[in-house]
Protein backbone atom coordinates (compact mmCIF):
# COMPACT_ATOMS: atom_id res chain seq x y z
CA UNK A 1 0.00 0.00 0.00
CA UNK A 2 1.69 3.86 -0.84
CA UNK A 3 0.92 7.04 0.10
CA UNK A 4 -2.06 7.52 -2.35
CA UNK A 5 -4.03 6.23 0.16
CA UNK A 6 -4.32 9.22 1.92
CA UNK A 7 -2.07 12.63 1.82
CA UNK A 8 -0.57 13.98 3.69
CA UNK A 9 1.46 11.19 5.05
CA UNK A 10 1.54 11.44 8.98
CA UNK A 11 3.33 8.59 10.87
CA UNK A 12 3.89 8.28 15.13
CA UNK A 13 5.46 6.21 16.98
CA UNK A 14 4.17 5.74 20.59
CA UNK A 15 5.96 3.88 22.77
CA UNK A 16 5.15 3.67 26.75
CA UNK A 17 7.08 4.76 29.43
CA UNK A 18 7.08 1.67 31.53
CA UNK A 19 10.58 0.58 30.58
CA UNK A 20 13.23 1.52 27.54
CA UNK A 21 13.31 1.43 24.04
CA UNK A 22 12.45 -1.63 22.98
CA UNK A 23 14.27 -3.09 19.95
CA UNK A 24 10.86 -3.94 18.13
CA UNK A 25 10.02 -0.12 19.15
CA UNK A 26 12.90 1.21 17.64
CA UNK A 27 12.41 -0.65 14.23
CA UNK A 28 8.37 0.38 14.31
CA UNK A 29 9.97 4.20 15.13
CA UNK A 30 12.68 3.50 11.73
CA UNK A 31 9.95 2.15 9.64
CA UNK A 32 7.06 4.80 10.70
CA UNK A 33 9.77 7.49 10.36
CA UNK A 34 11.79 6.72 6.65
CA UNK A 35 7.57 6.34 5.42
CA UNK A 36 6.65 9.88 5.78
CA UNK A 37 10.30 11.06 5.10
CA UNK A 38 10.00 8.88 1.77
CA UNK A 39 6.66 10.56 0.93
CA UNK A 40 7.87 14.65 2.41
CA UNK A 41 5.09 13.55 5.52
CA UNK A 42 5.64 14.56 9.43
CA UNK A 43 6.35 12.02 11.86
CA UNK A 44 4.99 12.44 15.64
CA UNK A 45 6.56 11.27 18.94
CA UNK A 46 3.81 10.19 21.41
CA UNK A 47 4.08 9.00 24.89
CA UNK A 48 1.60 7.03 26.22
CA UNK A 49 1.56 7.26 29.73
CA UNK A 50 -2.07 6.50 30.64
CA UNK A 51 -0.63 3.28 33.23
CA UNK A 52 0.02 5.56 35.29
CA UNK A 53 1.30 3.14 38.26
CA UNK A 54 4.17 1.58 35.65
CA UNK A 55 5.45 4.68 33.97
CA UNK A 56 8.28 6.48 34.86
CA UNK A 57 9.82 9.62 34.33
CA UNK A 58 13.31 7.71 34.03
CA UNK A 59 11.91 5.53 30.86
CA UNK A 60 10.60 8.91 29.19
CA UNK A 61 14.22 10.03 29.58
CA UNK A 62 15.52 7.04 28.00
CA UNK A 63 13.30 7.02 25.23
CA UNK A 64 14.18 10.33 24.24
CA UNK A 65 17.48 9.75 24.95
CA UNK A 66 17.46 6.70 22.69
CA UNK A 67 15.87 8.50 20.07
CA UNK A 68 17.75 11.30 19.85
CA UNK A 69 20.80 8.79 19.39
CA UNK A 70 19.59 6.85 16.78
CA UNK A 71 18.99 9.89 14.50
CA UNK A 72 14.47 9.66 14.70
CA UNK A 73 14.31 13.36 14.73
CA UNK A 74 10.09 14.36 15.14
CA UNK A 75 8.19 16.95 13.47
CA UNK A 76 5.74 17.32 16.56
CA UNK A 77 6.08 16.18 20.49
CA UNK A 78 6.45 14.23 22.86
CA UNK A 79 2.75 14.26 23.15
CA UNK A 80 1.82 12.71 26.51
CA UNK A 81 -1.42 11.38 26.65
CA UNK A 82 -2.06 12.42 30.35
CA UNK A 83 -2.14 16.18 29.26
CA UNK A 84 -5.29 15.16 27.53
CA UNK A 85 -7.41 14.01 29.87
CA UNK A 86 -9.88 16.62 28.90
CA UNK A 87 -10.03 15.89 25.30
CA UNK A 88 -10.63 11.94 25.97
CA UNK A 89 -13.43 13.04 28.18
CA UNK A 90 -15.33 15.17 26.04
CA UNK A 91 -14.76 12.60 23.39
CA UNK A 92 -16.46 10.04 25.87
CA UNK A 93 -19.23 12.37 26.70
CA UNK A 94 -20.11 12.28 23.45
CA UNK A 95 -20.40 8.57 22.45
CA UNK A 96 -22.72 8.57 25.38
CA UNK A 97 -24.80 11.10 24.05
CA UNK A 98 -24.55 9.08 20.59
CA UNK A 99 -25.26 5.44 22.50
CA UNK A 100 -21.94 4.49 21.24
CA UNK A 101 -20.96 3.88 24.94
CA UNK A 102 -22.57 3.35 27.96
CA UNK A 103 -21.59 2.85 31.80
CA UNK A 104 -21.21 -0.21 33.15
CA UNK A 105 -21.34 -0.69 36.76
CA UNK A 106 -20.57 -4.25 37.24
CA UNK A 107 -18.03 -4.57 40.24
CA UNK A 108 -15.02 -6.95 39.70
CA UNK A 109 -16.68 -9.98 41.73
CA UNK A 110 -20.03 -9.75 39.46
CA UNK A 111 -17.05 -10.16 36.33
CA UNK A 112 -15.07 -12.75 37.61
CA UNK A 113 -18.46 -14.78 38.72
CA UNK A 114 -19.44 -14.24 34.75
CA UNK A 115 -16.40 -15.16 33.49
CA UNK A 116 -16.28 -18.33 35.58
CA UNK A 117 -19.78 -19.65 34.73
CA UNK A 118 -18.65 -19.26 30.91
CA UNK A 119 -16.20 -20.94 31.41
CA UNK A 120 -18.15 -23.72 32.81
CA UNK A 121 -20.09 -23.81 30.27
CA UNK A 122 -17.22 -24.22 27.66
CA UNK A 123 -18.02 -20.55 25.76
CA UNK A 124 -15.41 -17.94 25.07
CA UNK A 125 -14.78 -15.53 28.15
CA UNK A 126 -16.87 -11.72 26.67
CA UNK A 127 -18.94 -9.63 28.51
CA UNK A 128 -22.03 -10.11 28.58
CA UNK A 129 -23.71 -6.54 27.97
CA UNK A 130 -25.27 -6.82 31.27
CA UNK A 131 -25.34 -3.11 31.40
CA UNK A 132 -25.45 -2.14 27.68
CA UNK A 133 -28.79 -0.22 26.80
CA UNK A 134 -31.12 -2.05 23.92
CA UNK A 135 -34.89 -1.04 23.17
CA UNK A 136 -37.22 -2.67 25.31
CA UNK A 137 -34.49 -3.84 27.59
CA UNK A 138 -34.81 -3.36 31.61
CA UNK A 139 -31.57 -2.67 33.38
CA UNK A 140 -30.38 -3.17 36.77
CA UNK A 141 -30.87 -0.78 39.34
CA UNK A 142 -27.26 1.39 39.53
CA UNK A 143 -25.22 0.00 42.80
CA UNK A 144 -25.00 2.82 45.23
CA UNK A 145 -21.11 3.19 46.13
CA UNK A 146 -20.06 1.67 43.11
CA UNK A 147 -17.82 4.03 40.00
CA UNK A 148 -18.85 3.00 36.36
CA UNK A 149 -16.35 2.41 34.10
CA UNK A 150 -17.39 3.35 29.97
CA UNK A 151 -17.84 0.88 27.38
CA UNK A 152 -17.37 1.20 24.28
CA UNK A 153 -20.83 -0.41 22.45
CA UNK A 154 -18.74 -2.34 20.03
CA UNK A 155 -20.94 -4.08 16.75
CA UNK A 156 -22.47 -7.33 17.72
CA UNK A 157 -23.26 -8.04 14.10
CA UNK A 158 -20.61 -8.24 10.70
CA UNK A 159 -16.58 -8.33 10.24
CA UNK A 160 -14.29 -5.65 10.64
CA UNK A 161 -11.60 -6.03 8.02
CA UNK A 162 -9.17 -3.94 7.07
CA UNK A 163 -5.82 -4.46 4.11
CA UNK A 164 -2.80 -4.79 6.12
CA UNK A 165 0.12 -2.54 4.46
CA UNK A 166 2.11 -6.01 5.57
CA UNK A 167 -0.08 -8.97 5.91
CA UNK A 168 -2.53 -8.48 3.54
CA UNK A 169 -6.16 -8.91 3.92
CA UNK A 170 -7.68 -9.42 7.61
CA UNK A 171 -10.85 -9.93 8.85
CA UNK A 172 -12.65 -10.54 12.30
CA UNK A 173 -16.08 -11.02 13.21
CA UNK A 174 -17.23 -8.89 15.65
CA UNK A 175 -18.97 -11.51 17.64
CA UNK A 176 -15.52 -12.34 18.66
CA UNK A 177 -14.51 -9.27 20.62
CA UNK A 178 -16.74 -7.65 23.22
CA UNK A 179 -17.67 -4.42 24.62
CA UNK A 180 -14.11 -2.93 25.50
CA UNK A 181 -13.61 -0.49 28.71
CA UNK A 182 -12.63 3.20 27.26
CA UNK A 183 -12.50 4.98 30.54
CA UNK A 184 -11.86 3.56 33.95
CA UNK A 185 -13.68 4.40 37.02
CA UNK A 186 -10.65 7.01 37.71
CA UNK A 187 -11.12 8.65 34.97
CA UNK A 188 -7.98 7.38 33.02
CA UNK A 189 -8.99 6.24 29.49
CA UNK A 190 -7.89 2.73 28.06
CA UNK A 191 -5.40 1.74 25.70
CA UNK A 192 -7.53 1.24 22.63
CA UNK A 193 -9.93 4.01 23.16
CA UNK A 194 -6.98 6.93 23.63
CA UNK A 195 -4.84 5.75 21.07
CA UNK A 196 -7.84 6.42 18.26
CA UNK A 197 -8.37 9.54 19.97
CA UNK A 198 -4.71 10.61 19.16
CA UNK A 199 -4.61 9.20 15.89
CA UNK A 200 -7.53 11.23 14.73
CA UNK A 201 -6.73 14.12 16.50
CA UNK A 202 -3.20 14.37 15.11
CA UNK A 203 -4.46 13.40 11.74
CA UNK A 204 -2.44 10.28 12.12
CA UNK A 205 -2.17 8.46 8.01
CA UNK A 206 -0.44 5.14 8.70
CA UNK A 207 0.36 3.22 11.36
CA UNK A 208 3.51 0.65 11.56
CA UNK A 209 3.76 -1.61 14.81
CA UNK A 210 4.29 -4.80 15.77
CA UNK A 211 1.65 -7.25 15.03
CA UNK A 212 0.77 -7.94 18.83
CA UNK A 213 -1.86 -4.94 18.09
CA UNK A 214 -3.83 -7.26 15.50
CA UNK A 215 -6.00 -8.19 17.96
CA UNK A 216 -6.58 -4.42 19.05
CA UNK A 217 -7.09 -3.60 15.68
CA UNK A 218 -10.65 -4.49 15.16
CA UNK A 219 -11.47 -2.65 18.48
CA UNK A 220 -9.74 0.58 17.53
CA UNK A 221 -11.79 0.47 13.80
CA UNK A 222 -15.53 0.38 15.05
CA UNK A 223 -14.26 3.74 17.76
CA UNK A 224 -12.60 5.22 14.37
CA UNK A 225 -16.21 4.61 12.58
CA UNK A 226 -18.01 5.29 15.43
CA UNK A 227 -16.80 8.87 15.61
CA UNK A 228 -17.23 9.49 12.14
CA UNK A 229 -13.23 9.91 12.12
CA UNK A 230 -10.85 8.59 8.66
CA UNK A 231 -8.99 5.12 9.07
CA UNK A 232 -5.37 4.87 9.00
CA UNK A 233 -3.75 2.49 7.15
CA UNK A 234 -2.24 -0.16 9.45
CA UNK A 235 1.11 -2.26 8.79
CA UNK A 236 2.02 -4.51 11.23
CA UNK A 237 5.17 -6.06 11.28
CA UNK A 238 6.31 -9.59 12.73
CA UNK A 239 7.87 -9.76 16.34
CA UNK A 240 11.62 -10.03 16.38
CA UNK A 241 12.70 -13.24 17.58
CA UNK A 242 15.76 -13.98 20.15
CA UNK A 243 18.17 -16.04 19.70
CA UNK A 244 16.31 -18.64 21.32
CA UNK A 245 14.08 -18.30 18.76
CA UNK A 246 11.57 -16.99 21.39
CA UNK A 247 9.94 -13.19 21.14
CA UNK A 248 12.92 -10.66 21.96
CA UNK A 249 11.03 -8.90 24.76
CA UNK A 250 11.97 -7.26 28.11
CA UNK A 251 11.02 -9.83 29.81
CA UNK A 252 12.83 -12.15 27.75
CA UNK A 253 16.40 -10.79 28.03
CA UNK A 254 16.42 -7.80 25.55
CA UNK A 255 18.46 -4.83 26.45
CA UNK A 256 17.92 -1.22 25.92
CA UNK A 257 18.66 1.03 22.74
CA UNK A 258 20.78 2.98 25.00
CA UNK A 259 22.99 0.27 25.81
CA UNK A 260 23.67 -0.45 22.71
CA UNK A 261 25.73 2.92 22.45
CA UNK A 262 27.13 1.99 25.71
CA UNK A 263 28.43 -1.25 24.41
CA UNK A 264 30.26 0.37 21.42
CA UNK A 265 27.50 0.29 18.51
CA UNK A 266 27.32 3.40 16.03
CA UNK A 267 23.63 4.60 15.53
CA UNK A 268 23.83 4.00 11.80
CA UNK A 269 24.94 0.53 12.40
CA UNK A 270 22.05 -0.09 14.52
CA UNK A 271 19.79 1.44 11.73
CA UNK A 272 21.40 -0.87 9.15
CA UNK A 273 20.40 -3.84 11.08
CA UNK A 274 17.22 -2.81 12.34
CA UNK A 275 15.97 -1.73 8.79
CA UNK A 276 16.54 -5.50 7.47
CA UNK A 277 15.13 -7.21 10.66
CA UNK A 278 11.66 -7.12 8.44
CA UNK A 279 12.70 -5.46 5.22
CA UNK A 280 14.47 -5.44 2.54
CA UNK A 281 15.98 -3.49 -0.76
CA UNK A 282 16.95 -6.34 -3.26
CA UNK A 283 20.16 -7.69 -2.07
CA UNK A 284 21.63 -4.74 -0.38
CA UNK A 285 22.98 -5.37 3.12
CA UNK A 286 24.93 -2.00 3.62
CA UNK A 287 23.13 1.11 3.46
CA UNK A 288 22.90 4.58 4.48
CA UNK A 289 20.07 6.43 6.33
CA UNK A 290 19.27 8.77 3.10
CA UNK A 291 19.31 5.63 0.79
CA UNK A 292 16.81 4.00 3.00
CA UNK A 293 14.82 6.92 2.96
CA UNK A 294 15.21 6.96 -0.70
CA UNK A 295 13.86 3.31 -1.06
CA UNK A 296 10.98 2.69 1.67
CA UNK A 297 8.02 3.49 0.23
CA UNK A 298 6.40 0.31 1.89
CA UNK A 299 7.06 -2.30 0.05
CA UNK A 300 9.29 -5.26 1.06
CA UNK A 301 8.30 -5.95 4.43
CA UNK A 302 8.42 -9.25 5.68
CA UNK A 303 5.44 -11.34 6.79
CA UNK A 304 7.43 -13.66 8.51
CA UNK A 305 9.35 -12.64 11.82
CA UNK A 306 13.18 -12.22 11.76
CA UNK A 307 15.33 -13.54 14.14
CA UNK A 308 18.15 -11.32 15.95
CA UNK A 309 21.70 -12.24 15.45
CA UNK A 310 24.27 -10.36 18.02
CA UNK A 311 27.04 -12.04 15.30
CA UNK A 312 25.64 -10.06 12.35
CA UNK A 313 24.76 -6.71 14.08
CA UNK A 314 28.36 -6.88 15.13
CA UNK A 315 29.71 -7.41 11.75
CA UNK A 316 27.53 -4.53 10.42
CA UNK A 317 28.78 -2.18 13.14
CA UNK A 318 32.94 -3.49 12.07
CA UNK A 319 31.73 -2.48 8.85
CA UNK A 320 30.36 1.63 9.56
CA UNK A 321 33.25 1.89 11.91
CA UNK A 322 36.00 0.98 9.15
CA UNK A 323 34.39 4.06 6.88
CA UNK A 324 34.08 5.97 10.27
CA UNK A 325 35.50 9.51 10.47
CA UNK A 326 38.71 8.92 12.53
CA UNK A 327 38.25 12.17 14.88
CA UNK A 328 34.54 11.19 15.85
CA UNK A 329 35.81 7.76 16.59
CA UNK A 330 38.33 9.06 18.83
CA UNK A 331 35.65 11.38 20.94
CA UNK A 332 33.54 7.86 21.45
CA UNK A 333 36.87 6.21 22.61
CA UNK A 334 37.68 8.85 24.83
CA UNK A 335 34.44 8.22 26.64
CA UNK A 336 34.90 4.93 26.39
CA UNK A 337 38.20 5.07 28.30
CA UNK A 338 36.90 7.55 30.32
CA UNK A 339 34.08 5.35 31.90
CA UNK A 340 36.93 2.96 32.93
CA UNK A 341 38.46 5.77 34.92
CA UNK A 342 41.23 6.81 32.29
CA UNK A 343 40.40 10.66 31.81
CA UNK A 344 42.47 13.37 30.73
CA UNK A 345 42.79 11.51 27.42
CA UNK A 346 43.93 14.46 24.27
CA UNK A 347 41.55 13.59 22.20
CA UNK A 348 43.74 14.26 19.01
CA UNK A 349 46.10 12.00 20.21
CA UNK A 350 43.15 9.21 19.76
CA UNK A 351 42.95 10.05 16.33
CA UNK A 352 45.70 8.45 14.46
CA UNK A 353 45.59 5.11 17.08
CA UNK A 354 41.06 5.02 16.24
CA UNK A 355 42.89 5.35 12.35
CA UNK A 356 45.67 2.01 13.52
CA UNK A 357 43.31 -0.30 15.29
CA UNK A 358 39.33 0.15 13.96
CA UNK A 359 40.12 -2.41 11.05
CA UNK A 360 40.04 -4.90 13.75
CA UNK A 361 37.36 -4.07 15.99
CA UNK A 362 33.65 -4.32 15.98
CA UNK A 363 33.06 -1.93 18.70
CA UNK A 364 34.32 1.22 19.93
CA UNK A 365 34.79 -0.67 22.64
CA UNK A 366 37.06 -3.20 21.17
CA UNK A 367 38.40 -0.02 20.01
CA UNK A 368 38.98 1.09 23.11
CA UNK A 369 40.25 -2.15 24.48
CA UNK A 370 43.40 -1.85 22.49
CA UNK A 371 43.67 1.84 22.76
CA UNK A 372 43.66 1.50 26.46
CA UNK A 373 47.04 -0.21 26.56
CA UNK A 374 48.73 3.06 25.66
CA UNK A 375 47.26 4.53 28.95
CA UNK A 376 47.76 1.95 31.61
CA UNK A 377 49.93 -0.98 32.53
CA UNK A 378 49.42 -4.41 30.63
CA UNK A 379 50.16 -7.59 31.89
CA UNK A 380 51.57 -9.84 29.36
CA UNK A 381 50.65 -13.60 30.00
CA UNK A 382 52.93 -16.03 30.91
CA UNK A 383 52.59 -18.33 28.23
CA UNK A 384 53.20 -15.42 25.61
CA UNK A 385 56.51 -14.36 27.78
CA UNK A 386 57.54 -18.01 27.92
CA UNK A 387 56.76 -18.82 24.30
CA UNK A 388 58.26 -15.57 22.83
CA UNK A 389 60.50 -13.77 25.47
CA UNK A 390 63.69 -16.68 24.68
CA UNK A 391 66.84 -15.76 26.01
CA UNK A 392 68.22 -15.79 22.53
CA UNK A 393 66.17 -12.82 21.72
CA UNK A 394 67.05 -10.52 24.80
CA UNK A 395 70.13 -8.95 23.51
CA UNK A 396 68.29 -7.72 20.32
CA UNK A 397 65.59 -6.34 22.30
CA UNK A 398 67.74 -4.67 24.94
CA UNK A 399 69.90 -3.20 21.73
CA UNK A 400 66.55 -2.14 20.58
CA UNK A 401 65.69 -0.02 23.49
CA UNK A 402 69.07 1.15 23.40
CA UNK A 403 68.60 2.44 19.89
CA UNK A 404 64.95 3.67 20.74
CA UNK A 405 66.45 5.81 23.55
CA UNK A 406 67.96 8.09 20.94
CA UNK A 407 65.83 8.42 17.81
CA UNK A 408 63.58 10.62 16.44
CA UNK A 409 60.06 9.39 17.57
CA UNK A 410 58.27 8.42 14.33
CA UNK A 411 57.40 5.23 12.60
CA UNK A 412 60.19 5.75 10.56
CA UNK A 413 63.27 5.89 13.16
CA UNK A 414 61.98 3.32 14.90
CA UNK A 415 61.50 1.13 12.06
CA UNK A 416 65.07 1.64 11.38
CA UNK A 417 65.73 0.87 14.81
CA UNK A 418 64.27 -2.47 14.26
CA UNK A 419 66.04 -3.35 11.42
CA UNK A 420 69.04 -2.10 13.18
CA UNK A 421 68.94 -4.55 15.79
CA UNK A 422 67.92 -7.47 13.56
CA UNK A 423 70.56 -6.78 11.50
CA UNK A 424 73.36 -6.83 14.55
CA UNK A 425 72.10 -9.96 16.64
CA UNK A 426 71.31 -11.74 13.27
CA UNK A 427 67.59 -12.49 14.60
CA UNK A 428 64.64 -12.87 12.09
CA UNK A 429 61.70 -9.77 12.45
CA UNK A 430 59.74 -12.19 14.19
CA UNK A 431 61.96 -13.48 16.27
CA UNK A 432 61.76 -9.66 17.78
CA UNK A 433 58.89 -7.96 16.76
CA UNK A 434 56.50 -10.63 18.74
CA UNK A 435 57.88 -10.47 22.17
CA UNK A 436 58.00 -6.67 21.48
CA UNK A 437 54.68 -6.52 21.34
CA UNK A 438 54.46 -8.81 23.97
CA UNK A 439 56.27 -6.80 26.08
CA UNK A 440 54.27 -3.33 25.10
CA UNK A 441 50.75 -4.35 24.53
CA UNK A 442 50.46 -7.27 26.64
CA UNK A 443 49.77 -9.24 23.18
CA UNK A 444 51.09 -10.84 20.41
CA UNK A 445 49.68 -9.95 17.62
CA UNK A 446 49.18 -6.04 16.84
CA UNK A 447 49.28 -4.05 13.38
CA UNK A 448 52.66 -3.26 11.89
CA UNK A 449 54.95 -2.44 14.95
CA UNK A 450 56.68 0.15 14.00
CA UNK A 451 52.89 2.05 13.57
CA UNK A 452 52.24 0.77 17.00
CA UNK A 453 55.33 1.69 18.69
CA UNK A 454 55.53 5.35 17.41
CA UNK A 455 52.10 6.20 18.87
CA UNK A 456 53.53 5.67 22.41
CA UNK A 457 55.11 7.93 24.66
CA UNK A 458 58.58 7.22 24.28
CA UNK A 459 58.63 6.96 28.31
CA UNK A 460 56.30 4.17 28.46
CA UNK A 461 58.23 2.30 25.86
CA UNK A 462 61.50 2.60 28.18
CA UNK A 463 59.71 1.56 31.26
CA UNK A 464 58.13 -1.45 29.78
CA UNK A 465 61.54 -2.73 28.01
CA UNK A 466 63.99 -2.05 31.14
CA UNK A 467 63.10 -5.46 32.77
CA UNK A 468 64.73 -7.71 30.04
Amino acid sequence: MTATARTPVRTRIAPSPTGFLHLGTARTALYSWAYARHFGGQFVLRIEDTDVARSTQDSVDQILASMRWLGLDHDEGPIYQMQRLDRYHAVVEQMLAAGTAYRCYATPEELDAMREAQRARGEKTLYDRRWRPAPGKVLPPIPAGVKPVVRFANPVDGIVTWDDLVKGPISIANHEIDDLIILRPDGVPTYNFAVVVDDWDMAISHVFRGDEHINNTPWQINIFRALGAPLPAFGHCPVILGEDGQKLSKRRGAVSVTAYEEGGYLPEAMLNYLARLGWSHGDEELFSLQQMVEWFDGSHLSKSPAQWDAAKLTWVNAQYIKQADDARLAGLVAAQLASRGIGDVDAARLVPMCALFKDRCGTTVELADWIAMYFVPVTPSAEDLATHLTDAVRPALQALRGRLAEVAWDKAAISQAIKDSITEHKVKMPQLAIPLRVLLCGRAQTPSVDAVVALFDRKIVLERLQHL
